[in-house]
């Protein structure tokens, strides 16, 4: 059993899915809704998260998504802090877990593993929270799991809109997960990406 008010061994967390960027570098187009392997992004990012409590997707409605909790970032399209600043107040759980909607090959046992490292953190007294890092030991921002309580702190006393500044002092533990050629951290920003995703994505069975 959990213990009242959550904390570490209290898993269960809500996610937040920031969706309503610009996708410049896509012409513009809607990034978030476009097929991978037969099911747009965001739906590859959302059954990833399938555990979560509640779904928040901050961007536009989603008819694919009928149960998340949808709010946008004031004004749409004003970057990643100003978007959770949207979404973390429609939070419950005791841990958040924060996403980019462009990540085909993110799966539910990945986010697992990120729940895990970061419960683990904080039950070991050291940093808060847990972030995805590349094969290069690059932190992924936009694939994170973070003490919904202290995310919160951090975000009320920061003024600046980059995530790493807001997310770097929380001294999160970097989780390196197995890539092969399908890597959890695999975001799709540019058509390249796109049409190499397609070429690696299994076709979606619902």
């Amino acid at each position: 059993m959990a213990p009242p008010g959550g904390g570490p061994a209290d898993r269960s967390f809500d996610a937040v899915v920031l969706a309503g960027g610009r996708a410049r570098r896509l012409g513009g187009s809607d990034k978030p809704g476009t097929p991978v392997g037969g099911r747009p992004l965001i739906g590859w990012v959302a059954g990833a998260a399938a555990g979560a409590g509640r779904l928040v997707v901050v961007g536009p409605p989603r008819p694919g998504l009928p149960d998340a909790v949808v709010v946008r970032e004031d004004p749409p399209g004003s970057g990643p802090v100003p978007a959770l600043r949207a979404g973390l107040p429609e939070v419950r759980a005791p841990w958040t877990v924060l996403l980019a909607a462009d990540l085909p090959f993110l799966r539910a046992s990945h986010v697992a593993a990120l729940l895990d490292a970061a419960a683990g953190a904080g039950a070991g007294g050291g940093g808060a929270g847990a972030v995805l890092v590349d094969q290069d030991g690059r932190e992924q921002w936009l694939a994170g799991c973070w003490p919904t309580g202290p995310l919160r702190a951090a975000l009320a006393a920061y003024e600046g809109g980059s995530l790493r500044g807001l997310l770097g002092p929380l001294r999160p533990v970097p989780v390196a997960l197995a890539a092969g050629e399908r890597p959890p951290w695999y975001d799709c920003d540019t058509p390249d990406a796109l049409v190499h995703a397609e070429r690696l994505a299994a076709p979606y069975d619902p």
